[in-house]
């Protein structure tokens, strides 16, 4: 079996798909994107394909490293979220081929369902407290909030109050038993990053996401003796080599690979195993489409230390189509009681909807992320 061709799709709201198509008719299919960075991640999948396009698609580990080590310059957000969307299609493709799903290709299940949360948006505090009750009617047991508006390295603390009350308005609307994620989004520099964690503590948080850029992650140190509340990070980081020393310094809980970033279903099951090692926990980042979801999913199965899954379902980015959109069989991502099952059909277990696939791929789409400024004018972290 031989890769024939391949055709590459930019859909609204704000994704890339790839089909990668074999000359036995077996397509497999993949989500390489870099929010509000499509246009580049495509070009970078055309030059990688470059490659592999005429060879045997069952050699995926091959494929990885000389997409990877194959250029003397390497890594980072672009090249490595190309690589993970053809690793994607290439796993769909070999699991299509022995009508198998991934994970049983990889080590087998060691779970039947993940637990999943969803978003919940919202200015005011009573507004983000009915959004998370209305999430926990519709059967979900775990939902995940920003923390904060954008914050200067030193603020106000009438900033911090209010932080603290909107997670105060959604923990009294749900009640004890609801994991809360916090997402300080990279946006809360170390100074205010202590104090809000430890004035956050009360309300017993699931996680606080990301309390400092992932090029800061020496920080980790400090803000971790400023609270027990668990640290989760890693959706800005796109190699084992990038967790390594996050993993040897001991101050992260829980990682969040990107499975359309972090190199694929190849480099994550990699990232994921090695974090059990230092007995962390995984809750794999996917605020992106169906077959990203698909991919974590499959990583998901396999790993004993993934706890919970990030889906972007009615999430407030999704305008236009929706990651049920995509797809012929919307049961597949039935969540149910707080859980999603592990999808069984070969490859992802998914079935994209090629048509609608075509019918969004010719609007397209232009996203990019908001770009915020403090009222001083300097730009701030969004």
């Amino acid at each position: 079996m031989k890769i024939k061709s391949f055709e590459l799709f930019e859909v609204p709201p704000r994704w890339l798909f790839l089909k990668i198509e074999t000359d036995e008719g077996i397509t497999g299919w993949g989500e390489p994107i870099i929010e509000g960075k499509a246009a580049t991640v495509k070009t970078a999948v055309t030059e990688l394909m470059n490659y592999i396009i005429g060879k045997d698609p069952m050699n995926i580990e091959d494929h990885w490293n000389v997409m990877y080590r194959g250029g003397f310059y390497r890594g980072g957000p672009i090249l490595m979220s190309a690589i993970a969307g053809i690793d994607q299609a290439l796993w769909d493709i070999k699991g299509k081929y022995y009508d198998a799903p991934i994970h049983q290709l990889i080590g087998g299940k060691a779970r039947e369902k993940i637990k999943v949360y969803s978003w919940i948006g919202g200015d005011r505090p009573a507004d983000v407290g009915r959004a998370a009750k209305e999430m926990i009617e519709a059967g979900f047991t775990a939902v995940k909030m920003n923390a904060t508006e954008e914050l200067q390295y030193v603020d106000s603390y009438d900033k911090i109050d209010q932080s603290v009350a909107r997670i105060a308005a959604v923990r009294e609307a749900v009640g004890g038993s609801v994991g809360i994620g916090i997402d300080f989004h990279g946006r809360v520099h170390k100074p205010m990053a202590k104090f809000l964690a430890k004035e956050l503590e009360q309300y017993r948080p699931m996680f606080i996401e990301e309390p400092a850029l992932p090029e800061n992650n020496e920080v980790l140190r400090e803000i971790a003796q400023h609270t027990s509340i668990p640290i989760a990070c890693g959706e800005r980081m796109f190699s084992k080599w990038h967790f390594k020393n996050l993993l040897k310094d001991g101050y992260v809980d829980i990682i969040q690979p990107d499975l359309s970033h972090a190199g694929g279903i190849t480099e994550c099951k990699k990232i994921m195993s090695m974090a059990e090692a230092f007995d962390v926990a995984a809750a794999p980042h996917c605020p992106l489409g169906p077959i990203a979801l698909a991919a974590c999913l499959q990583v998901d199965a396999t790993c004993h230390n993934a706890f919970i899954q990030e889906q972007s379902l009615g999430i407030h980015y999704n305008q236009g189509s929706d990651i049920l959109d995509y797809i012929t069989d919307r049961s597949v991502f039935k969540y149910e009681d707080g859980f999603v099952n592990i999808p069984n059909g070969p490859g992802l277990g998914i079935e994209i909807n090629e048509e609608h696939v075509r019918k969004m791929a010719a609007i397209g789409h232009n996203w990019t992320n908001p770009l915020w400024r403090h009222e001083d004018g300097s730009v701030a972290e969004w």
